[in-house]
């Protein structure tokens, strides 16, 4: 039986490539979606053409009612999950802190911390040994905007992401022993629409003489990483963090 694997975000970017290749890898998979149901439609049926199975989920992780739901039907039409990828995430246009209304940051760590909280809370309900599964991976997306910080673009953002750092590593040692390994992949400067949606399109392109190995990175390169981090290739890794940064 294949592994069963819910990815939220997952219909553009890096959650789009992540499904693609852990598809072919042998996962069923479910591409969560906020509100892009053409482009989660479009990863589905790649998957279904390359001879894989998936299925399509709206909900917005950061309302409890729509990730409780979205699990129950991963549970009614796939079955016992296995995996998660706690990809969905936001950015925001560049501004300092003292900029900032209480709107974005609510926005910011409701989906970046509060929906990761949410998705992993469900998944441990099905994959923990003490709970009747049969184990499992999370794998949490963070960044290297982390340990950077955003200054003068996003620092909401960054610190975002340093709650997932934390809460990668407390999880990975809450539930070790009940058969779940929880990590996380902090990608760089990688192109995907994300920059767009923050209102810097060309950021990928501006920021690359920044990396070491001067040039953006691929959303490919990051799910690569993340479908290592699912698998049993990284047994002993659990409570990292795996920069995809280009040296940066």
């Amino acid at each position: 039986m294949k592994p069963i694997l819910l990815i939220t975000g997952g219909s553009r970017g890096i959650g789009a490539a992540t499904a693609l290749l852990a598809a072919q890898r042998g996962y069923t998979v479910a591409v969560n979606y906020s509100a892009n149901e053409a482009a989660a439609d479009l990863v589905v049926r790649q998957i279904r053409a390359d001879g894989g199975n998936a299925i399509a989920l709206q909900a917005d992780v950061a309302m409890e009612s729509e990730v409780m739901a979205m699990f129950e039907t991963i549970d009614a039409r796939l079955g016992r999950l296995s995996a998660l990828v706690n990809n969905a995430g936001v950015v925001d246009v560049a501004q300092r802190v003292d900029e900032m209304s209480v709107a974005r940051l609510k926005r910011m760590f409701d989906i970046n911390v509060l929906g990761s909280f949410l998705c992993a809370r469900e998944a441990v309900k099905r994959m923990s040994t003490r709970h009747g599964g049969a184990g499992g991976a999370i794998v949490n997306v963070s960044s290297v905007a982390a340990r950077l910080g955003g200054a003068g673009n996003y620092v909401d953002y960054a610190a975002s992401k340093g709650a997932i750092d934390t809460f990668t590593v407390g999880l990975a040692k809450e539930v070790a022993m009940e058969g779940i390994r929880v990590n996380a992949v902090r990608p760089g400067i990688i192109e995907t629409d994300i920059h767009a949606s923050g209102g810097q399109p060309e950021r990928a392109k501006q920021m690359a003489p920044l990396v070491p190995l001067q040039r953006a990175g691929s959303a490919l390169e990051v799910a690569q990483a993340i479908v290592w981090l699912l698998s049993e290739e990284s047994s002993y890794s659990t409570g990292s963090l795996l920069d995809v940064a280009g040296g940066r």
